[in-house]
């Protein structure tokens, strides 16, 4: 076969490649194919999620908080306890005897404090109110870990498929070089045309070691939130993922949405009227609390005619005087009412961190979303095109080599940037459905 004929076939060879490995990352993007990025039980988004959100420590930990909250309000609404008395009353300090003296008794007291009317109701509730603060930043919490497990996942799809793409590619280059070689010592093709191509393969060689990087910090990001061996492989399923990007309602109506449903401004309006109770409570403390008491005194001596003398038996009633009001409970209540007022204001910055993360995720899933559609219908599949028109050119020397290789980059470059826009997408749309205050927003 003369070197002619030789070097068509390898060309044409070569051509037959570049167009199946294009097809196939066109597949790729439009079906979203996952190639396993490290070895391990391969994970889907839905088990990292329940994982997460079973093993997660800091739920966990907001969890045994909660609980520990619930048991307050049933002390706050409580009764002090009651007082029991054993008293020695008059006692002869000469004989220490009970019989010796009329006085002398032997004495059993009962005393029972009564806040004023209103105060422990108020405490209660003040109480219930902290009791659902707490129990809704385990609902906050939990958002929080549903857009971090979202957002770890896709970060880790996207580093699958550029490890992938770049992989691929290095196959491309080694054919370039191999194509480049054999044309040189023909004398149809330039040394430099070698060099280019062994100069981009060792390019991608280094482009590689930084995602794997990157790939094994995200690992780790995912393993802590499910409670898991920081370096235990994470191994993504071979089947597609949900490349699925909705549109999305309206910023007022996902702010309407988030006002109902978001559990960080439940938290705060707890914390408001739970201030306010503790405003009118501290009202209250210039009232004074009472105290009843009853005692039974026995008596073992007698009178001069020998009868025995009579048990007695003795009643209390006493009040607290809050003679000291301007320097304590008028104190108390400016204190109260400063943490009612600053409660109001970290609602109101709650409601516009909340509107702002909502425009903010909005604005970042768009624009995402949108470089996702012109990657995948447009940047693409025109590279596609134009490296298939290139290799045929490059086959009858109308075009050089520097051409091809630049095309080819320009094609691997668009696919990379095409799942790292579809991550950043599914990112956004994570931490926009816990800025609404949902764990499946739209999904």
């Amino acid at each position: 076969m003369s070197h002619k004929y030789f070097i068509s076939a390898l060309f044409t060879a070569l051509w037959a490649t570049v167009i199946i490995a294009s097809a196939a990352h066109a597949d790729d993007t439009l079906t979203g194919s996952t190639q396993p990025g490290a070895f391990g039980k391969t994970l889907s988004l839905q088990e990292a999620l329940e994982t997460a959100l079973i093993h997660n420590q800091g739920l966990a930990e907001l969890q045994r908080m909660a609980e520990s909250a619930n048991a307050v309000p049933s002390q706050d609404g409580a009764l002090p306890d009651p007082i029991l008395g054993f008293n020695a009353l008059n006692l002869p300090t000469d004989t220490f005897d009970r019989d010796q003296e009329p006085m002398t008794q032997m004495q059993i007291s009962l005393s029972q404090t009564f806040p004023f009317p209103g105060k422990r109701g108020l405490k209660r509730e003040a109480s219930e109110h902290d009791a659902s603060a707490a129990r809704k930043l385990v609902l906050e919490k939990r958002l929080q870990i549903a857009a971090a497990v979202r957002g770890a996942w896709w970060q880790l799809a996207y580093l699958d498929h550029a490890i992938e793409i770049i992989q691929q590619n290095q196959g491309l280059m080694r054919d370039f070089i191999q194509i480049a070689q054999t044309k040189y010592k023909v004398g149809k093709g330039l040394q430099q045309d070698v060099l280019l191509a062994q100069l981009e393969l060792s390019g991608l060689l280094n482009r590689q070691l930084p995602l794997e990087g990157m790939r094994s910090a995200s690992q780790a990001d995912l393993n802590t939130l499910m409670n898991r061996p920081a370096n235990q492989p994470v191994r993504l399923p071979e089947t597609a993922p949900n490349t699925n990007l909705p549109e999305l309602a309206s910023q007022p109506e996902l702010l309407n949405q988030a006002l109902g449903a978001r559990p960080i401004l439940d938290v705060e309006r707890a914390r408001v009227e739970a201030a306010r109770l503790r405003m009118d409570v501290a009202k209250k403390d210039s009232y004074p609390d009472f105290k009843l008491g009853a005692a039974y005194g026995f008596r073992d001596a007698t009178d001069a005619t020998g009868r025995d003398l009579p048990d007695l038996a003795s009643f209390r009633f006493s009040i607290n005087l809050p003679i000291y009001s301007s320097s304590k409970q008028s104190k108390l209540y400016e204190q109260r009412s400063s943490d009612y007022f600053g409660s109001k204001h970290a609602f109101n910055e709650s409601v516009r961190s909340v509107d702002a993360a909502i425009s903010r995720n909005y604005a970042y899933y768009q624009a995402a979303r949108n470089q996702v559609s012109l990657y995948g219908k447009a940047i693409i599949p025109q590279a596609q095109q134009t490296v298939s028109a290139m290799l045929s050119a490059y086959q009858v020397n109308q075009v050089d080599f520097l051409n091809v290789l630049n095309t080819q980059i320009t094609l691997y470059n668009a696919q990379i940037s095409y799942w790292e826009a579809l991550s950043n997408a599914k990112k956004s749309l994570a931490n926009l459905a816990a800025s609404v205050g949902s764990e499946n927003l739209y999904e």
